[in-house]
């Protein structure tokens, strides 16, 4: 059975005292209440050591929200995922829409930073989806299934639960209050599955986790963690507010 995993991206959110505290708040519930799900939390890059140490002992995973390719270098602004698990990390965000769009990251980009998550130790969280225009035209499977085969690793994860995850947001949703439907999830995810297996084999491809992210909330959370393929949840606002993050987690089934 795979765990569901429910991360947390504080995307460009958060000062050192309210980031500890939350961080902290969430520790405190986990190491009282066991939730029956991992958490993982991803703040800005400047939180990172600071919440790794407000989190330690609890259970509650750290995570980057993206990384360079090279190990060092003349790449200012830029961490390596070397740099990353240095700080405490295990996982981090690689290919999320707003990298691509904003940033012009190609999926060619996207599974070579995998390589270097995986080349560091990390769990490469690996999203994917597609716009409202793609959707509306009938090419959303299509537009999902290259970034899927152009953006993972090329090579089996060693380790599949715990070295690889695929996160589908579609972009419509994030952000927005716009959810998919638990059909549209099914499909997509059922979609994302078949080309896992296809990519690295049954026992590989099936052990993966797959989060749905786009809006997730305490309202629509347990109907979208009860959907078939759906293995946890990549929450941006949500996971800013400990009730909300911790009633998602807590909806897992």
């Amino acid at each position: 059975m795979r765990r569901k995993l429910i991360a947390g991206n504080w995307k460009m959110n958060g000062l050192r005292a309210g980031g500890i505290a939350l961080a902290g708040d969430l520790a405190g519930k986990c190491k009282a209440e066991a939730p029956n799900c991992d958490f993982l939390v991803c703040p800005p890059a400047h939180l990172l050591i600071s919440v790794a140490e407000a989190i330690a002992g609890s259970g509650v995973a750290l995570g980057g929200q993206d990384c360079h390719t090279a190990v060092s270098g003349a790449h200012t602004g830029d961490l390596s995922a070397e740099m990353l698990a240095d700080a405490g990390c295990g996982f981090v965000i690689l290919g999320h829409s707003e990298r691509r769009a904003d940033h012009g990251e190609s999926s060619s980009l996207v599974r070579s930073k995998a390589a270097a998550a995986k080349r560091a130790g990390l769990t490469a969280i690996v999203c994917v989806g597609e716009t409202a225009d793609e959707r509306k035209a009938g090419r959303a499977l299509e537009v999902i299934e290259s970034q899927v085969r152009e953006s993972l690793p090329e090579t089996a994860p060693e380790a599949a639960e715990a070295s690889l995850v695929v996160a589908y947001e579609p972009v419509w949703a994030i952000g927005t209050g716009l959810t998919a439907t638990p059909s549209d999830v099914a499909e997509v995810h059922g979609h994302i599955r078949k080309l896992l297996i296809e990519l690295y084999g049954n026992d590989t491809g099936s052990a993966i986790r797959i989060l749905y992210g786009g809006s997730v909330k305490p309202g629509n959370a347990a109907e979208l963690m009860a959907v078939g393929d759906v293995d946890g949840a990549l929450v941006g606002g949500a996971s800013l507010k400990l009730e909300d993050f911790w009633a998602i987690g807590r909806s897992c089934p």
